[in-house]
């Protein structure tokens, strides 16, 4: 799972030198431009590497969401 701790570019490079063939992407945390972010050194990372990565995107499961919606709709 890639997170704070290994989003560095030469953890990344390292990560994928050392085999890394598959990332998973915990999208319960974090906000889109993180990961866009990551995702974008990662494919860099791979691309100097020479060596194909995966992504694996781990979504939230189904949960209750409820709230008001813009003008008061149900």
């Amino acid at each position: 799972t890639l997170g704070p701790a290994c989003s560095s570019r030469r953890t990344l490079e390292e990560m994928v030198r050392r085999g890394l063939d598959v990332a998973r992407l915990n999208f319960s945390h974090g906000d889109p431009p993180t990961h866009e972010a990551l995702v974008t050194e990662l494919r860099q990372a791979a691309r100097r590497a020479g060596r194909p990565v995966a992504l694996l995107a781990d979504l939230q499961g189904p949960r209750f969401r409820i709230g008001e919606l813009p003008g008061g709709a149900l």
